[in-house]
């Protein structure tokens, strides 16, 4: 107890020095004023967004938070959560944001930070367990300790989960209630002005607000159970660690910063084995292949080495793999993306064009060249053939001519005839 105690002196003295002036800005402030301002400290310091100074700051005031707290006796070991006001539920919480942000704080040696935090997580704790704001079944399982199975420790690391999920829907559910009933008063405020006595429907009673504070503190027994177990855990690897080093001297240290060598040469060899195998080819694009066509250096013929591989999604365990099988070509595409993949690299469907324009302009120039060789023969050819067949219908008009004489075919009509 005593060495507690002088962890506890040791960390006083130290905020007090890194605390300054600011510890003497909030002296003189009121217990509800100086735990607003320790709550919103302990949100920033939750949300990794405060520094050192800050969360020394926070200690300092929680600190007196807790020392005006023992000095008022708002609490008894003979009372109940049922004796609690509501407007001093909150206060329960000042050993837990004191343990979490002690936590917090960067020291060299970090076992007495340990041992102080889980010092005001206990009494957190203990405060509640007096107040009967502890679940019976979790009561059992913190006075087996060490003796309970594994099963059990299961049980009831799944049961303190429910309580928590539990509670963060109760404070979801309030303040989704609370956001409701300031529109509906603001709604009412706009359409008609609200009368004394009708002010009273749409403020909270303070129901709520207990209910609010309850599920608060059942949600921080929770974290502070969970929390007082990695602090103990940690407590005995650094004691583990303290121990072998005072045994072993230097050696310990040494031998740790040997085998981190090995380990970083080993993944330095293995890297630069794999870098010949590993490192990309480069590639050949349809700019530069075309180029290479143009200028006699390559043939449209020429193979192209730059094949495209399609995408396969699926399990990275086939993937990886060769695909040695059709089974496992299928089994690794079953996870395919909704839209057409392509089916040719860009550089193929540029050779595949060039290629195709090629054929085009020799089957264009083998179309002119017939052309302008063959149209002289075809134009005298026709206008020989034109006189011929114009001389033949002249002869076979005076063949015709000659055989039926004018007015040949009229004889009969006449009288004589």
């Amino acid at each position: 107890m005593t060495e507690v105690e002088e962890v506890g002196n040791r960390m006083e003295a130290q905020l007090r020095l890194h605390a300054g002036p600011a510890a003497e800005d909030n002296g003189d402030l009121p217990l509800p004023a100086l735990f607003e301002r320790a709550s919103h400290l302990h949100s920033l310091a939750s949300s990794s967004s405060l520094d050192q100074e800050g969360i020394r700051t926070g200690i300092d005031l929680l600190r007196r938070c807790d020392e005006m707290v023992s000095k008022l006796g708002l609490f008894s070991s003979n009372e109940t959560k049922e004796d609690v006001s509501t407007a001093n539920l909150k206060y329960l919480l000042v050993p837990y944001y004191l343990g979490e942000m002690t936590e917090q704080v960067e020291q060299e040696d970090r076992i007495p930070v340990l041992k102080a935090s889980q010092d005001h997580l206990k009494e957190f704790i203990s405060i509640c367990e007096a107040l009967e704001l502890i679940p019976e079944d979790e009561l059992q399982s913190s006075r087996q300790g060490q003796s309970e199975t594994l099963a059990n420790r299961r049980a009831q690391k799944v049961a303190r989960f429910k309580r928590q999920k539990a509670a963060e829907t109760k404070l979801q559910e309030i303040k989704e209630r609370k956001e409701r009933r300031g529109r509906s008063l603001r709604a009412a405020a706009l359409s008609a002005p609200i009368e004394a006595g009708e002010e009273d429907d749409f403020e909270d009673d303070g129901e709520e607000e207990r209910e609010a504070w309850l599920a608060t503190i059942s949600l921080a027994l929770c974290k502070a159970f969970d929390l007082v177990d990695m602090l103990k855990k940690e407590e005995e690897m650094l004691l583990a660690v303290k121990e072998r080093k005072e045994k072993d001297g230097n050696a310990f240290a040494r031998e740790m910063l040997d085998e981190r060598t090995q380990n970083a040469e080993a993944w330095h060899q293995n890297a630069a084995s794999r870098a010949p195998y590993s490192k990309p080819a480069k590639p050949i694009t349809c700019a530069t292949f075309a180029q290479d066509v143009i200028e006699g250096r390559a043939s449209v013929s020429q193979a192209h080495d730059h094949k495209h591989q399609p995408l396969i999604f699926g399990p990275a365990s086939l993937v990886g793999g060769g695909l040695t099988s059709e089974r496992e070509r299928m089994a690794a595409q079953v996870f395919q993306p909704s839209y057409r993949m392509p089916t040719m690299s860009i550089e193929e469907a540029g050779l595949t064009e060039m290629k195709i324009m090629e054929e085009w302009q020799e089957r264009t120039a083998k179309m002119i060249q017939e052309a302008s060789s063959s149209w002289h023969k075809d134009d005298t050819s026709r206008a020989e053939d034109d006189e011929d067949a114009e001389e033949e219908k002249a002869r076979a008009w005076d063949d015709w001519k000659d055989e039926n004489p004018r007015g040949a075919g009229n004889k009969k009509l006449t009288p004589c005839g």
